[in-house]
């Protein structure tokens, strides 16, 4: 039986789980937290009118943060949207923000992001080499998240621990 340290039976992260089965009481918070709580504060720098999203790249062992971002408009541009209409704001996605930065000859990278991706953004994490999606919160179009796992990434929704340790 497999068990797994932060609780999360969809997180199959080679990092969580345990193979003796039996899974340890949780004493402080899980790394994969940590950085889902990062991706959250991110969001808050967003000017998206409609909706603030944060993004964290890790490497494999979640060792070292390799990119951020936050949704908005381009760099020099005025901080709002182009437009109201759903899905036409002009706002710069958080995933393409962070990975644009992140080195593209890692691979098997990480990504924290407060919602899941839109279809484009799944896209681009498949061909950045990430190998792992966690999500707060699950986007209006499940497309994205469904695209993710048809195409080997992982994609967990990580809410479990979204309460506790405040």
């Amino acid at each position: 039986m497999t068990a797994f340290k932060d609780g999360v039976s969809t997180n199959d992260h080679p990092l969580n789980i345990l193979v003796d089965g039996t899974a340890p009481e949780i004493e402080r918070i899980p790394l994969f937290e940590v950085y889902m709580r990062m991706a959250e504060e991110l969001a808050k720098r967003s000017t998206c009118a409609r909706l603030q999203v944060g993004t964290v790249v890790t490497d494999a062992r979640l060792e070292n943060v390799l990119a951020i971002g936050y949704n908005g408009n381009a760099r020099g541009l005025p901080n709002r949207c182009d437009s109201t209409v759903p899905g036409q704001c002009g706002c710069i996605h958080s995933e393409v923000n962070a990975l644009i930065k992140a080195p593209g000859s890692i691979k098997d990278k990480v990504v924290f992001v407060t919602n899941s991706p839109c279809v484009m953004c799944a896209k681009l994490i498949i061909n950045s080499g990430v190998s792992h999606v966690y999500y707060r919160r699950a986007y209006r179009d499940p497309s994205g998240a469904e695209l993710l796992c048809s195409a080997g990434v992982t994609a967990v929704l990580y809410d479990r621990w979204e309460h506790e340790w405040r």
